[in-house]
């Protein structure tokens, strides 16, 4: 991800590790491109469950001495939320250069619509399976922050399966529409034989 290009690039979070992500994902935006990010449920965090599930629970006891109503800190709870508060505390996001780069920044729970059947790409340098060392203990966000109070991973778990079936049957349609078309090639290739080696001549 050094290239700058004018689409936003469309990242995979499954299977990242939550703050390796989150610090590429920083440099990037401040960088001026843009990001998204699809299925941010799915994202692990190194250190059992357990663990993870106390360290949060430490956090949620943090409030703000005077107003804890007003002032925070805020516990976001969504998976999402959580990701955009590990890049945001890589950001200077009271600086208009860093709120400008958290603009330029899309995370989502699952895959709506518009990036279900968009090439997406993962990132090497935050994939667990590369940067953790086999054997040590992970959990996914999604199940820490279900266990803290979010209530949308039915929904979203549900979603995910209607997603699935649904590109498989596509990819069926497509891999057909591929086997026939070469077979269609093949039994033509008597008939278009010389416009073949005559488009050949001209460089096509």
């Amino acid at each position: 991800m050094s290239l700058q290009q004018s689409k936003p690039y469309l990242v995979d979070g499954k299977g990242h590790l939550l703050g390796r992500l989150a610090s590429v994902l920083a440099k990037q935006i401040l960088s001026g491109q843009k990001v998204t990010v699809v299925r941010c449920e799915l994202i692990n965090v190194s250190g059992s469950f357990f663990r993870n599930k106390l360290r949060y629970h430490a956090y949620l006891n943090k409030r703000h001495l005077v107003n804890p109503t007003k002032s925070g800190p805020f516990h976001e709870r969504a998976p999402s939320r959580i990701l955009y508060k590990a890049v945001r505390g890589m950001v200077p996001h009271k600086t208009a250069r860093g709120a400008a780069a958290l603009q330029r920044l899309k995370l989502y729970e699952g895959m709506p619509p518009p990036y279900e059947r968009q090439k997406k790409m993962v990132i090497p340098a935050a994939l667990r399976v590369l940067r953790l060392k086999p054997g040590r203990k992970y959990a996914t966000i999604k199940r820490i922050s279900h266990e803290v109070g979010w209530s949308h991973q039915a929904t979203v778990d549900k979603l995910e399966a209607k997603r699935k079936v649904k590109q498989q049957a596509y990819y069926e349609r497509k891999v057909a529409a591929n086997k026939a078309r070469a077979a269609a090639l093949t039994a033509k290739a008597d008939q278009v034989k010389d416009v073949n080696a005559k488009l050949q001549a001209l460089g096509h």
